[in-house]
């Protein structure tokens, strides 16, 4: 009852946590997209009143004309929208079910003892300490280079180099398809962090100064700009690492440090292609052009680079395979079944409602079986006990063969 009911919170959260983040970076995309496809003012009105830029777009029917005050408006309206339950509610979504995921489990899916032997509490310690870091790091290059002369480029760099070190340790330290949603989770909190800590506090204290009729410090708008384009190039790496968990042949590869710092970078110059696209089409900024190619063949390299071993090696280790571990009949499955998934999917246990030590249980699951444990490569979760290749080529055999079961 406690996995079916761990089950449907963990469908619920996740479901709860994607709709929040569909709001989130939509809201972000298109903020970024504003600010960079706004011209300025043609009226004379507008200009009087401090507008700095305008965007005439058309949606659903209906036309938009949204602007942007240099600093301050002349007056507040009535109703003032403000944008942070997208980013708070993402996050606190996501936590839920990163906690629920791995930190409730750790033995399970955030510890591997090939990489590190440690008690549950301590990895769920160290995980939580990388969220904690990482923010203190970044927010600290932020204070001291992110208002300096070429100050961004600075902090890009910084926050490029924490990242691959964060890297680097998660995957040495955790199991695979957790390390690579640890980072993700490392960049997604420093990403609300900024609304919350910086964002948010500075335009409070800007509504604040107009209300009371004081001259507005436009320093506050600087830094909330600034800490929400650092947000916009951390959306599409961290969008990877929380899709990566489904395809194991990026996180289970002996580099995998590599691997998701190397899809991580094609995300962000794919995000600045889009950033600097908005206002090439206005004349402004540089050719986009080469960023996105840069992506792309970054993209194309770690394809090439973990594409699997020609038919002919699949053949000849099948060979191999077939000479240590015997025929291909259920007998073989069954024993290697025994060994490597009894402890979870038997008759003390069920997890995931699953029983294999039964001819009937492992036929109902013979595709599941096939691809969790063939394909993909998913179970034993973080190899935990130790299933060979061969014997996994074994169980392919049987299944290609048609899965026949007493």
């Amino acid at each position: 009852m406690e996995s079916y009911l761990l089950d449907w919170a963990n469908l619920l959260l996740r479901w709860v946590h994607v709709i929040a983040a569909i709001a989130w970076i939509g809201s972000s995309f298109y903020f970024v997209f504003l600010d960079s496809s706004l011209t300025p003012p043609v009226d004379e009105d507008l200009k009087k009143q401090g507008v700095s830029g305008e965007l005439w777009a058309v949606h659903g029917g209906g036309f938009y004309h949204p602007v942007k005050f240099a600093v301050s408006p002349p007056r507040l309206p009535g109703h003032l929208h403000w944008f942070y339950w997208e980013s708070y509610s993402t996050w606190l979504s996501g936590f839920a079910l990163f906690t629920l995921s791995y930190l409730w489990s750790a033995s399970t899916y955030l510890i591997d003892k090939s990489r590190m032997n440690w008690a549950p509490a301590q990895a769920v310690a160290v995980a939580l300490a990388f969220l904690v870091v990482f923010w203190l790091l970044y927010d600290a290059a932020c204070r001291l280079f992110g208002q300096r002369k070429n100050g961004d480029a600075i902090v890009g760099a910084l926050a490029a180099a924490l990242v691959c070190v964060a890297a680097w340790l998660a995957c040495h330290w955790f199991a695979g398809r957790a390390a690579f949603l640890l980072v993700g989770a490392m960049m997604a909190t420093a990403m609300s962090a900024n609304v919350f800590f910086w964002i948010i506090p500075g335009q409070r204290t800007m509504v604040a100064q107009i209300k009371a009729g004081q001259p507005v410090d436009p320093v506050h708008g600087r830094r909330g700009k600034q800490r929400s384009v650092h947000n916009t190039y951390f959306t599409l790496p961290v969008l990877f690492a929380m899709l990566s968990g489904h395809y194991s042949f990026t996180w289970s590869h002996p580099q995998n440090w590599l691997v998701l710092i190397l899809m991580m970078f094609a995300g962000a110059a794919i995000r600045q292609f889009f950033v600097m696209r908005h206002g090439h089409k206005l004349g402004r900024n540089g050719n986009p052009l080469p960023y996105a190619l840069l992506g792309v063949a970054v993209l194309a390299g770690v394809m090439v680079w973990l594409r699997p071993v020609n038919a002919t090696n699949v053949i000849a280790a099948s060979a191999g395979a077939a000479s240590i571990t015997g025929q291909n009949d259920f007998k073989s499955v069954q024993a290697v079944l025994a060994q490597r998934c009894y402890q979870c999917h038997g008759a003390q246990v069920q997890m995931k409602n699953l029983r294999l030590d039964s001819g009937e249980g492992v036929r109902q699951q013979a595709q599941a079986i096939y691809q969790q444990a063939v394909v993909q490569k998913l179970m034993p979760m973080n190899n935990a006990t130790q299933m060979t290749d061969d014997e996994r080529a074994l169980i392919g055999r049987w299944y290609e063969a048609g899965a026949v079961t007493p």
